[in-house]
């Protein structure tokens, strides 16, 4: 999570605002994405118990 940081960090002052905003909006993206996943597996294994 660390590392997370720290490239959004250097993506805002090397890239200015709008490439920070565009990490931001990739994180949100991936983060709804595991979350799917996840929710998706842990109701399926809940319906096999």
């Amino acid at each position: 999570m660390g590392l997370v940081v720290v490239l959004l960090v250097l993506a805002l002052l090397l890239g200015g605002f709008g490439l920070f905003i565009e990490g931001l909006k990739w994180l949100l993206i991936i983060a709804l994405v595991l979350l799917v996943v996840g929710a998706v597996t842990g109701s399926r294994f809940r319906s096999r118990l």
